[in-house]
């Protein structure tokens, strides 16, 4: 394996800081290994109720990007899966995403990637001060895994707290970058730089003349400024009561 491979295999393999419960714990336990089988790793299983059920699975390349192609072949390899393992019992919508701009972050290179952005962050214990939700702008992380302290620098803080604060990433219940204008300046900057890159292959593939040279190349892929969806309707039929004989 050269280096570059085991250093994809080790991006694919960062455990998460969070977990889920009860049923979205199983679908996780499940899709997680055919994720990283494509190149992806998950971020977040969370089942929903708005709009309809919808099981909700959202993933990412090691590098944070995902496109709705990215999206939809995830989605054509882990609905056979969850078909199988037949976990929910009614009929629900399957939802494969990116993490999009205001992201979760769940591993200790989201917080890396996000210094000098905004996040909110709750822990599943509070400090000595008693508080545990906190809004800030990440400053540092240091250590690794679960030892990982996040440094914040509170924008909610009281005239009488502390405003810089370290965080133990071991007791990480939540964290989610903040909506704001900066963050949004970047991701759409990243996005342009993404098109100019490609923009030289895509432009080689168009004929100099004939009726094809003003079409665009539609096989082009950006990563996504908002979150990238892909979504289809599933029959449940898990957890259903066993059916009853005609003599009970």
């Amino acid at each position: 394996m050269t280096q570059s491979a085991a250093a994809i295999a080790a991006d694919l393999d960062e455990p998460r800081l969070v977990a889920e419960t009860g049923v979205a714990a199983r679908v996780a336990h499940i899709v997680a290994p055919t994720l990283n089988q494509l190149g992806y790793r998950l971020v977040r299983v969370r089942l929903m109720q708005q709009n309809g059920p919808t099981l909700q699975i959202m993933a990412e390349r090691p590098d944070g990007t995902m496109t709705i192609d990215d999206c939809e072949a995830a989605s054509q390899a882990l609905s056979p899966e969850l078909d199988v393992a037949d976990l929910i019992a009614h009929e629900y919508r399957l939802e494969v995403s990116s993490p999009g701009v205001d992201r979760p972050l769940v591993r200790i290179s989201d917080f890396s990637r996000a210094l000098g952005y905004e996040a909110k962050i709750e822990l599943a214990h509070p400090l000595e001060s008693g508080r545990k939700r906190f809004r800030g702008f990440i400053r540092g992380v240091e250590g690794a895994g679960r030892a990982a302290m996040l440094t914040l620098e509170r924008s909610d803080a009281n005239p009488d707290e502390e405003k810089i604060v370290a965080l133990p990433l071991a007791d990480l219940d939540e964290g989610k970058l903040v909506l704001t204008e900066a963050l949004i300046r970047e991701s759409l900057r990243a996005g342009k730089l993404a098109e100019t890159e490609e923009e030289p292959a895509a432009a080689e593939d168009r004929p100099r003349r004939g009726p094809g040279r003003f079409r665009g190349s539609a096989q082009k892929q950006k990563p996504l400024a908002p979150a990238g969806v892909q979504t289809q309707f599933k029959k449940g039929g898990g957890q259903r009561p066993p059916p009853r004989s005609k003599g009970e």
